[in-house]
Protein backbone atom coordinates (compact mmCIF):
# COMPACT_ATOMS: atom_id res chain seq x y z
CA UNK A 1 0.00 0.00 0.00
CA UNK A 2 2.84 2.25 1.06
CA UNK A 3 4.90 1.47 -2.03
CA UNK A 4 1.98 1.97 -4.24
CA UNK A 5 1.42 5.79 -3.02
CA UNK A 6 5.50 6.22 -3.38
CA UNK A 7 5.18 5.24 -7.05
CA UNK A 8 2.37 7.29 -7.38
CA UNK A 9 5.03 10.39 -6.56
CA UNK A 10 4.94 11.28 -3.04
CA UNK A 11 6.40 10.78 0.65
CA UNK A 12 4.44 8.60 2.71
CA UNK A 13 3.93 9.52 6.26
CA UNK A 14 2.27 7.80 9.27
CA UNK A 15 0.82 9.23 12.35
CA UNK A 16 0.00 6.85 15.57
CA UNK A 17 -2.92 7.26 18.03
CA UNK A 18 -4.78 5.16 20.62
CA UNK A 19 -8.03 4.00 20.50
CA UNK A 20 -10.11 1.05 23.00
CA UNK A 21 -11.01 -1.65 21.48
CA UNK A 22 -13.28 -4.71 23.32
CA UNK A 23 -12.23 -8.10 21.90
CA UNK A 24 -12.40 -11.37 22.73
CA UNK A 25 -9.20 -13.24 23.78
CA UNK A 26 -9.92 -16.63 23.49
CA UNK A 27 -13.08 -19.05 21.80
CA UNK A 28 -16.64 -18.27 24.40
CA UNK A 29 -18.11 -21.02 25.33
CA UNK A 30 -22.57 -21.80 25.20
CA UNK A 31 -23.41 -25.31 25.85
CA UNK A 32 -27.23 -25.45 26.34
CA UNK A 33 -28.46 -28.68 27.50
CA UNK A 34 -25.24 -30.60 26.63
CA UNK A 35 -25.46 -29.20 23.41
CA UNK A 36 -21.92 -26.79 22.39
CA UNK A 37 -23.39 -24.05 20.19
CA UNK A 38 -21.09 -22.47 17.34
CA UNK A 39 -19.54 -18.65 18.26
CA UNK A 40 -20.79 -16.37 15.81
CA UNK A 41 -23.65 -18.86 14.12
CA UNK A 42 -25.43 -19.50 17.65
CA UNK A 43 -24.41 -17.03 19.81
CA UNK A 44 -21.70 -13.99 20.18
CA UNK A 45 -20.51 -11.68 23.06
CA UNK A 46 -22.35 -8.45 23.90
CA UNK A 47 -19.93 -5.48 23.58
CA UNK A 48 -21.50 -4.81 27.31
CA UNK A 49 -20.94 -7.85 28.91
CA UNK A 50 -18.20 -8.18 32.16
CA UNK A 51 -15.04 -10.28 31.05
CA UNK A 52 -16.23 -13.98 32.37
CA UNK A 53 -13.40 -15.91 31.04
CA UNK A 54 -14.20 -19.21 33.21
CA UNK A 55 -17.17 -21.17 32.52
CA UNK A 56 -20.07 -20.36 34.43
CA UNK A 57 -22.62 -23.22 34.86
CA UNK A 58 -26.32 -22.43 35.61
CA UNK A 59 -30.05 -23.19 35.25
CA UNK A 60 -31.85 -20.87 33.03
CA UNK A 61 -34.93 -18.61 34.17
CA UNK A 62 -36.86 -16.11 31.85
CA UNK A 63 -37.10 -12.26 33.39
CA UNK A 64 -40.05 -13.58 34.99
CA UNK A 65 -38.56 -15.41 37.81
CA UNK A 66 -38.79 -13.98 41.21
CA UNK A 67 -35.47 -14.87 42.23
CA UNK A 68 -33.02 -14.18 39.38
CA UNK A 69 -29.76 -15.38 42.08
CA UNK A 70 -27.19 -17.81 40.44
CA UNK A 71 -29.26 -18.07 37.35
CA UNK A 72 -28.82 -17.70 33.37
CA UNK A 73 -31.59 -15.04 32.83
CA UNK A 74 -33.62 -15.07 29.05
CA UNK A 75 -33.93 -11.25 28.50
CA UNK A 76 -35.35 -9.19 25.85
CA UNK A 77 -32.83 -6.77 25.91
CA UNK A 78 -29.67 -5.62 27.65
CA UNK A 79 -31.23 -2.98 29.11
CA UNK A 80 -30.78 -0.87 32.31
CA UNK A 81 -32.88 -2.59 34.47
CA UNK A 82 -32.36 -5.78 33.52
CA UNK A 83 -28.55 -4.91 34.26
CA UNK A 84 -29.16 -3.44 37.59
CA UNK A 85 -31.48 -6.47 38.56
CA UNK A 86 -29.38 -9.08 37.31
CA UNK A 87 -26.21 -7.69 39.31
CA UNK A 88 -28.40 -6.57 42.64
CA UNK A 89 -29.27 -10.56 42.77
CA UNK A 90 -26.33 -12.18 41.48
CA UNK A 91 -27.23 -13.65 38.24
CA UNK A 92 -25.09 -15.42 36.76
CA UNK A 93 -25.66 -13.89 33.37
CA UNK A 94 -28.11 -12.15 30.34
CA UNK A 95 -28.74 -13.81 27.38
CA UNK A 96 -30.32 -11.87 24.76
CA UNK A 97 -31.66 -12.03 21.20
CA UNK A 98 -29.69 -11.33 18.23
CA UNK A 99 -30.31 -11.45 14.82
CA UNK A 100 -27.95 -12.99 12.48
CA UNK A 101 -27.00 -11.98 8.10
CA UNK A 102 -28.52 -13.63 5.30
CA UNK A 103 -25.70 -16.16 5.41
CA UNK A 104 -26.07 -16.98 9.33
CA UNK A 105 -23.32 -15.15 10.74
CA UNK A 106 -23.43 -12.73 14.02
CA UNK A 107 -21.58 -9.70 12.32
CA UNK A 108 -18.39 -8.99 14.65
CA UNK A 109 -18.23 -5.86 16.04
CA UNK A 110 -15.46 -4.31 18.69
CA UNK A 111 -16.70 -0.96 19.54
CA UNK A 112 -19.85 -0.70 21.54
CA UNK A 113 -22.05 0.37 24.71
CA UNK A 114 -20.62 1.10 28.17
CA UNK A 115 -19.31 -2.29 30.12
CA UNK A 116 -21.67 -3.53 32.65
CA UNK A 117 -21.17 -5.76 35.71
CA UNK A 118 -22.39 -8.56 34.69
CA UNK A 119 -21.62 -11.22 31.54
CA UNK A 120 -24.33 -10.26 28.64
CA UNK A 121 -24.53 -12.85 25.76
CA UNK A 122 -26.39 -12.73 22.06
CA UNK A 123 -28.21 -15.61 21.13
CA UNK A 124 -29.46 -16.35 17.85
CA UNK A 125 -32.98 -15.06 17.73
CA UNK A 126 -34.62 -18.74 17.12
CA UNK A 127 -31.89 -20.31 19.78
CA UNK A 128 -32.77 -17.56 22.47
CA UNK A 129 -36.93 -18.19 21.65
CA UNK A 130 -36.77 -21.95 22.27
CA UNK A 131 -34.48 -21.83 25.17
CA UNK A 132 -37.55 -20.05 26.87
CA UNK A 133 -39.89 -23.27 25.85
CA UNK A 134 -36.88 -25.35 27.18
CA UNK A 135 -35.07 -23.89 29.92
CA UNK A 136 -31.95 -26.19 30.41
CA UNK A 137 -28.75 -26.43 32.46
CA UNK A 138 -26.99 -23.57 30.47
CA UNK A 139 -22.63 -23.04 30.89
CA UNK A 140 -21.11 -20.38 29.62
CA UNK A 141 -17.52 -17.80 29.39
CA UNK A 142 -17.15 -14.58 28.16
CA UNK A 143 -13.38 -14.25 27.59
CA UNK A 144 -13.59 -10.66 26.27
CA UNK A 145 -11.86 -7.68 27.67
CA UNK A 146 -10.96 -4.00 26.60
CA UNK A 147 -7.64 -2.88 25.30
CA UNK A 148 -5.90 -0.24 24.04
CA UNK A 149 -4.50 -0.67 21.11
CA UNK A 150 -1.93 1.86 18.62
CA UNK A 151 -4.06 3.28 15.25
CA UNK A 152 -1.81 4.56 12.47
CA UNK A 153 -2.67 6.44 9.59
CA UNK A 154 -1.25 6.27 6.30
CA UNK A 155 -0.52 9.62 4.62
CA UNK A 156 0.52 10.67 0.67
CA UNK A 157 0.34 14.71 -0.06
CA UNK A 158 0.77 14.79 -3.66
CA UNK A 159 1.35 18.37 -4.44
CA UNK A 160 -0.40 21.19 -1.86
CA UNK A 161 -2.74 23.58 -3.63
CA UNK A 162 -1.47 26.88 -4.49
CA UNK A 163 -2.14 30.39 -3.71
CA UNK A 164 -6.56 30.07 -4.13
CA UNK A 165 -6.33 26.37 -5.60
CA UNK A 166 -8.43 23.74 -4.48
CA UNK A 167 -7.53 20.93 -2.71
CA UNK A 168 -9.06 17.19 -2.70
CA UNK A 169 -8.88 14.90 -0.22
CA UNK A 170 -9.64 11.02 -0.88
CA UNK A 171 -9.95 8.84 2.22
CA UNK A 172 -10.73 5.35 2.97
CA UNK A 173 -10.46 2.94 6.05
CA UNK A 174 -7.71 0.45 6.46
CA UNK A 175 -8.79 -1.28 9.50
CA UNK A 176 -10.83 -4.41 9.66
CA UNK A 177 -12.52 -6.03 13.22
CA UNK A 178 -9.24 -8.10 13.53
CA UNK A 179 -9.61 -12.21 13.90
CA UNK A 180 -11.20 -14.15 16.96
CA UNK A 181 -9.02 -17.11 18.36
CA UNK A 182 -10.03 -19.09 15.96
CA UNK A 183 -11.88 -17.60 12.84
CA UNK A 184 -10.05 -15.49 10.01
CA UNK A 185 -11.64 -12.10 9.15
CA UNK A 186 -10.29 -11.18 5.60
CA UNK A 187 -12.11 -7.48 5.46
CA UNK A 188 -12.18 -8.00 1.92
CA UNK A 189 -15.05 -5.73 1.54
CA UNK A 190 -15.10 -3.56 4.55
CA UNK A 191 -12.46 -2.30 3.80
CA UNK A 192 -9.63 -3.53 1.09
CA UNK A 193 -12.27 -3.04 -1.48
CA UNK A 194 -12.15 1.12 -0.48
CA UNK A 195 -8.53 1.22 0.02
CA UNK A 196 -8.01 -0.45 -3.51
CA UNK A 197 -10.07 2.61 -5.20
CA UNK A 198 -8.50 5.42 -3.09
CA UNK A 199 -4.98 4.42 -4.01
CA UNK A 200 -5.81 3.14 -7.92
CA UNK A 201 -7.81 6.77 -8.02
CA UNK A 202 -4.75 8.65 -6.93
CA UNK A 203 -2.60 7.27 -9.33
CA UNK A 204 -5.03 7.87 -12.08
CA UNK A 205 -5.88 12.09 -11.04
CA UNK A 206 -2.08 12.97 -10.36
CA UNK A 207 -0.56 13.02 -13.76
CA UNK A 208 -4.08 15.17 -15.19
CA UNK A 209 -4.85 17.38 -12.38
CA UNK A 210 -3.82 21.29 -13.00
CA UNK A 211 -1.01 22.26 -11.02
CA UNK A 212 -2.74 24.86 -8.51
CA UNK A 213 -4.84 21.72 -7.13
CA UNK A 214 -4.16 20.01 -4.27
CA UNK A 215 -4.03 16.34 -4.23
CA UNK A 216 -4.09 13.92 -1.01
CA UNK A 217 -4.83 10.68 0.38
CA UNK A 218 -5.67 9.79 4.28
CA UNK A 219 -5.63 5.57 4.58
CA UNK A 220 -7.31 5.73 8.21
CA UNK A 221 -7.26 3.44 11.10
CA UNK A 222 -9.40 2.89 14.18
CA UNK A 223 -12.99 3.24 11.74
CA UNK A 224 -14.48 0.22 13.54
CA UNK A 225 -13.86 1.60 16.73
CA UNK A 226 -15.77 4.77 16.71
CA UNK A 227 -13.59 6.74 13.19
CA UNK A 228 -10.55 7.56 15.62
CA UNK A 229 -8.21 7.82 12.48
CA UNK A 230 -10.73 10.69 11.15
CA UNK A 231 -11.18 12.25 14.15
CA UNK A 232 -7.51 12.96 15.06
CA UNK A 233 -6.91 13.87 11.74
CA UNK A 234 -9.54 16.13 10.17
CA UNK A 235 -9.05 18.95 12.76
CA UNK A 236 -5.68 19.80 10.81
CA UNK A 237 -6.97 19.21 7.08
CA UNK A 238 -6.98 22.85 5.61
CA UNK A 239 -10.42 25.03 5.50
CA UNK A 240 -12.06 24.00 2.46
CA UNK A 241 -10.77 20.87 1.12
CA UNK A 242 -12.93 18.28 -0.78
CA UNK A 243 -13.34 15.25 1.19
CA UNK A 244 -14.38 12.02 -1.10
CA UNK A 245 -14.38 9.00 1.57
CA UNK A 246 -14.92 5.48 0.00
CA UNK A 247 -15.63 2.45 2.40
CA UNK A 248 -17.43 -0.37 0.89
CA UNK A 249 -16.56 -0.93 -2.76
CA UNK A 250 -17.24 -4.81 -3.18
CA UNK A 251 -20.85 -5.26 -5.08
CA UNK A 252 -22.85 -2.55 -6.60
CA UNK A 253 -26.61 -3.54 -6.85
CA UNK A 254 -29.07 -1.13 -7.68
CA UNK A 255 -26.95 2.48 -6.58
CA UNK A 256 -23.77 3.78 -4.64
CA UNK A 257 -24.93 5.22 -1.31
CA UNK A 258 -24.08 8.66 -0.62
CA UNK A 259 -23.85 10.67 2.50
CA UNK A 260 -22.94 14.55 2.44
CA UNK A 261 -22.06 16.47 5.13
CA UNK A 262 -20.55 20.48 5.76
CA UNK A 263 -20.79 22.38 2.46
CA UNK A 264 -20.94 20.15 0.39
CA UNK A 265 -23.26 21.33 -2.50
CA UNK A 266 -20.28 21.50 -5.29
CA UNK A 267 -19.45 18.42 -4.28
CA UNK A 268 -22.43 17.04 -4.57
CA UNK A 269 -23.08 18.54 -7.79
CA UNK A 270 -19.99 16.95 -9.54
CA UNK A 271 -20.84 13.89 -8.00
CA UNK A 272 -23.76 13.84 -9.57
CA UNK A 273 -22.49 14.61 -13.24
CA UNK A 274 -20.20 11.83 -12.43
CA UNK A 275 -22.27 8.96 -12.03
CA UNK A 276 -24.04 9.87 -15.15
CA UNK A 277 -20.98 10.27 -17.04
CA UNK A 278 -19.60 6.81 -15.71
CA UNK A 279 -22.96 4.76 -15.57
CA UNK A 280 -23.31 4.47 -11.50
CA UNK A 281 -26.79 5.20 -10.35
CA UNK A 282 -26.75 7.07 -7.32
CA UNK A 283 -28.81 7.26 -3.83
CA UNK A 284 -28.82 9.30 -0.54
CA UNK A 285 -27.93 6.81 2.35
CA UNK A 286 -26.55 6.71 5.53
CA UNK A 287 -22.59 6.32 5.43
CA UNK A 288 -21.55 6.54 9.28
CA UNK A 289 -17.74 6.15 8.35
CA UNK A 290 -14.97 8.77 8.45
CA UNK A 291 -17.11 11.34 6.09
CA UNK A 292 -18.72 12.21 9.52
CA UNK A 293 -16.07 13.29 11.46
CA UNK A 294 -14.43 15.50 8.08
CA UNK A 295 -18.00 16.89 8.33
CA UNK A 296 -18.15 17.73 12.05
CA UNK A 297 -14.79 19.28 10.98
CA UNK A 298 -16.76 21.87 8.47
CA UNK A 299 -15.45 20.27 5.53
CA UNK A 300 -17.34 19.48 2.19
CA UNK A 301 -17.13 15.79 2.78
CA UNK A 302 -19.12 12.78 0.93
CA UNK A 303 -19.12 9.10 1.94
CA UNK A 304 -19.29 6.59 -0.40
CA UNK A 305 -20.59 3.14 -0.38
CA UNK A 306 -20.93 0.08 -2.72
CA UNK A 307 -21.46 -2.72 -1.29
CA UNK A 308 -20.01 -5.17 1.86
CA UNK A 309 -20.80 -8.58 1.01
CA UNK A 310 -20.24 -10.49 4.67
CA UNK A 311 -20.05 -7.85 6.38
CA UNK A 312 -17.73 -8.52 9.32
CA UNK A 313 -17.65 -12.35 9.02
CA UNK A 314 -15.47 -14.61 7.87
CA UNK A 315 -17.41 -14.72 4.85
CA UNK A 316 -16.14 -11.47 3.63
CA UNK A 317 -13.35 -12.62 1.59
CA UNK A 318 -11.59 -11.15 -1.66
CA UNK A 319 -13.76 -13.26 -4.25
CA UNK A 320 -16.70 -12.12 -3.06
CA UNK A 321 -15.53 -8.32 -4.06
CA UNK A 322 -16.46 -7.37 -7.82
CA UNK A 323 -13.98 -6.43 -10.39
CA UNK A 324 -16.87 -4.36 -12.25
CA UNK A 325 -17.97 -2.55 -8.69
CA UNK A 326 -13.99 -1.60 -7.74
CA UNK A 327 -13.78 -0.57 -11.58
CA UNK A 328 -16.73 1.57 -11.25
CA UNK A 329 -16.63 2.97 -7.65
CA UNK A 330 -12.80 3.90 -9.34
CA UNK A 331 -14.21 5.60 -12.18
CA UNK A 332 -17.02 7.42 -10.13
CA UNK A 333 -14.18 9.20 -7.80
CA UNK A 334 -11.41 10.03 -11.09
CA UNK A 335 -14.74 11.71 -12.35
CA UNK A 336 -15.86 13.48 -9.80
CA UNK A 337 -12.91 15.01 -8.98
CA UNK A 338 -12.59 15.75 -12.57
CA UNK A 339 -15.55 17.55 -12.46
CA UNK A 340 -15.15 19.56 -9.40
CA UNK A 341 -11.85 20.89 -10.89
CA UNK A 342 -13.45 21.85 -14.04
CA UNK A 343 -11.89 18.98 -16.75
CA UNK A 344 -14.06 18.79 -19.36
CA UNK A 345 -13.19 16.08 -21.53
CA UNK A 346 -13.12 13.09 -18.96
CA UNK A 347 -12.42 10.24 -21.34
CA UNK A 348 -13.37 8.15 -17.96
CA UNK A 349 -15.73 4.60 -19.14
Amino acid sequence: MENILRDAGTAVSAVEFEASVRDVYATPVLEWGGQKLVHRRDFAEHLASAEAPDLRSAALATVDEPDWSGLWILAPSANPEHVRRAVAEGAAGLLVPRAVDEAGWMPKMIAGPPVVAVPVISVRTDLHAAMTKHPARLQASVPMRSSVVTGVNVFGEFRAPRAGGMSILLTAHRDGVGDDPDLRFPAAADNASGVAVVVEAVRLLVPVLPPDVGLAVALLDGEEVGTWGSAHHAPSVRPGTYVINVDGAAHLSEAAAIEAGGPAEPLLAALDQAGRHVGVPLRAGSMASDNRRYAAAGLPAVGIGMGMPGYQTPAETPDRVNDDTLLAATRLVVETVRVLVGIKESGVR
